[in-house]
């Protein structure tokens, strides 16, 4: 039998900063990847990663601190989050920013985004990022992985610790040896249909963008070992998809963080625009059809930023997603609105945002506490139809702070770890962009570091 010192289930951001970490401390590892590439939901996602205090802020001008962002984090979160979990977070990120520039992952803008007081949204490729973590880990002979392996279930040993991995090799059932851990970063269920009509029917109608991978199967094989679990009651989707949007071609833009605002197909606003997407995707899926338009201004599209996965308005317009005319009428009629009821409705939030006091929702900032939005005045005017997609679940099994799971008296299932994606009890009932692709980085090395000093301990 196969024996590693680390076993890692799954190669997106979390597995691969775990397989490096673990490798650069000279343990054995295997990382088995069930696909037959590398990535997970990572690629997937936007690139944001959430820090505080980086050479890119100050070069910027903006203050900011982790205590910040911990509160931010909490806030956002609706106070239901794990306390303990966003202190580490806070403590570990910095370091962890560091951590990836020196492994050659490449930041490239810095951007105001859900959730934040400040410019926190740090972009990176995360093409790039997992190739250039692929790139170190070839480097280190202690470090194997597999591709096409998925794993299928995990065993204890006869002291009730998790020791082993089963799982599938060129059509083989195999078992590998874990002796100081097996740690589970496979990612969420946002491709289950079982699960998700299980755990969140009320997002029937939103669009599956997830990695394909993504079928809840760790959750699954933690579970059987008694592993709790947290978040579940807050699971939503994530507003601001095209509805052609699907995982190869996202075409995502969030225009109303800019400065535009939001209606449904009455022509009606129905939610303050600058709270988190996600709380936006689950008040859009109640409009008619699910369907609801980003409306803005020249003003706003000036605004765009190139490459950007979010803010990329003229990518949009180039791919013919957009509605662009002179009047606001003419785009009533783009959209089949009715033409009164939209103009009613930008002629009363233009007079609340020039008064300072915009009454219907009380909107204030363009994305959480962060600023100043403008009246939607200058032509042309611009309109993208907008839906919600399930695009990452941000529920799962509980942790603690060193990454080890817990069962549901808190107690540390032996053996046990996961981080990323496959974790609750970090976001809590909100989400705060780039804080998943943190938490990946930061909880995969600690996963790691406690690991490999557990069994030092206990030697």
């Amino acid at each position: 039998m196969e024996s590693y010192e680390l076993v890692i289930l799954g190669g997106g951001l979390a597995g691969m900063c775990a397989a490096v970490e673990a490798g650069e401390l000279g343990a054995s590892v295997l990382l088995l990847e069930k696909q037959d590439e590398l990535g997970g939901s990572t690629v997937l996602s936007s690139g944001y990663m959430a820090f505080a205090g980086t050479e890119m802020q100050e070069k910027a001008g903006i203050e900011d601190s982790k205590e910040s962002l911990m509160y931010d984090l909490i806030e956002v979160g609706g106070k239901v989050n794990k306390k303990e979990l966003i202190k580490t977070y806070g403590q570990h990120q910095l370091e962890t920013y560091k951590w990836l520039i020196g492994h050659g992952v490449e930041f490239r803008t810095l951007q105001a985004v859900s959730g934040h007081s400040v410019p926190r949204g740090h972009t990176i490729d995360p093409h790039q990022g997992i190739q250039s973590l692929y790139r170190r880990v070839k480097e280190l002979p202690n470090v194997t992985i597999r591709f096409n392996a998925p794993a299928k279930r995990l065993v204890k040993n006869n002291e009730g610790r998790i020791d082993r991995v089963l799982y599938e090799s060129e059509g083989e059932s195999q078992t590998v040896t874990a002796t100081k851990g097996v740690l589970i970063a496979s990612g969420g269920f946002a491709k289950s249909e079982e699960l998700l009509k299980l755990f969140a029917p009320q997002l029937d109608a939103a669009l599956r963008i997830g990695g394909e991978g993504n079928q809840g199967d760790g959750i699954q094989m933690a579970w059987e070992h008694g592993a709790w679990m947290l978040d579940l009651p807050y699971l939503s989707g994530t507003y601001g998809f095209h509805p052609s949007a699907n995982s190869a071609v996202k075409s995502q833009g969030l225009a109303f963080y800019k400065g535009g605002i939001i209606v449904n197909q009455l022509g009606k606003r129905f939610i303050k625009e600058s709270l988190s997407y996600k709380l936006l995707g689950n008040a859009a899926l109640m409009q008619p059809e699910g369907i609801s338009y980003q409306i803005w201004d020249q003003t706003v599209m000036e605004k765009a930023v190139a490459d950007d996965p979010l803010y990329d308005f003229e990518l949009l317009k180039r791919r013919r997603l957009l509605y662009q005319v002179d009047t606001i009428e003419e785009l009533a009629d783009c959209i089949d609105v009715p033409i009164g009821v939209l103009g009613e409705t930008i002629r009363s939030y233009n007079s609340g945002i020039q008064s300072g006091a915009e009454t219907e929702f009380g909107r204030n900032s363009l994305t959480h506490n962060y600023g100043k939005p403008t009246p939607i005045e200058k032509a042309p005017f611009y309109a993208f139809e907008s839906t919600v997609a399930m695009l990452a679940t941000y529920a799962g099994v509980a942790v603690n702070p060193e990454g080890q799971v817990l069962n549901s008296y808190e107690e540390p299932i032996p053996g046990l770890y996961a981080a990323g994606e496959v974790t609750g009890g970090f976001h809590g009932a909100g989400y705060v962009t780039g804080s998943s692709l943190g938490k990946c980085a930061i909880y995969g090395r600690l996963a790691v570091q406690d690991a490999l000093k557990k069994e030092s301990e206990i030697l």
